[in-house]
């Protein structure tokens, strides 16, 4: 079981200045931010593996890290965005209110079992799948999103966070997040939001996935510890 929050989370507002977009934001209830209970446990999720001419990309990324701004713009780039709530909604695998910690428990192996069928086929057009933990969804491929911590932390404070919410998610971009529960083979790729401006990430993920969806190396994945022992 997952949990996903039901308080305020955020939507990016995009902000013109220079024609360029900015990661300015403000609050808004959007059910994007999942957190896994204590006693979770994630097996194994299979992939379609082979990316054809339609695909579904999973968007990943510790919140904070631009999620929902770069959707919004690959959407205005023609792609179909959903979210991992409006996907658990439909499947049924989306729980009541839990009042004790205001979070509604998402039934991640139903979630799974439900779309299994329907994954098996590339969709009419290719999808964007927005979520904390879309990376556990069998998609083709794997957007992850990272943002210095330091950034990242403020990010989170202007959000109105509470200081165990922010550290708890500072710590878990600092560990490598989404990178720690790679399953599956479909390729992945890292895009830091740290100082990159939103249009300027959305152009590298394009060109990404024109270039085929090329798996990034070793050496290109982002560790926060080893830059700050540089």
């Amino acid at each position: 079981m997952l949990l996903i929050h039901s308080g305020l989370s955020i939507v990016f507002r995009l902000h013109r200045r220079s024609r360029a977009h900015s990661w300015s934001c403000a609050c808004a209830i959007d059910g994007s931010m999942l957190r896994r209970p204590r006693d979770a446990f994630m097996g194994s999720r299979p992939t379609r593996g082979n990316v054809v001419s339609t695909f579904r990309l999973a968007l990943a990324g510790t919140p904070g890290t631009g999620k929902t701004t770069v959707a919004t713009l690959l959407s205005a780039a023609g792609f179909g965005i959903m979210t991992i709530e409006e996907l658990a909604q439909s499947a049924g695998a989306l729980g009541e209110l839990d009042p004790s910690d205001g979070a509604r428990p998402v039934d991640l192996d139903l979630l799974i079992e439900a779309i299994a069928d329907s994954w098996e086929s590339a969709p009419a057009s290719s999808e964007i799948i927005d979520g904390h933990l879309s990376h556990h969804l069998p998609a083709d491929a794997v957007v992850v999103l990272r943002c210095n911590p330091a950034t990242l932390r403020e990010r989170l404070s202007e959000r109105g966070y509470s200081a165990e919410k922010i550290e708890g998610n500072v710590e878990w971009e600092l560990l490598g997040g989404a990178w720690n529960e790679r399953e599956g083979d479909s390729p992945w790729s890292e895009f830091d939001t740290t100082t990159e401006d939103v249009d300027s990430v959305v152009k590298s993920i394009l060109a990404w996935i024109s270039d085929g969806f090329k798996p990034a190396s070793p050496e290109g994945v982002i560790d926060w510890i080893a830059r700050m022992d540089d």
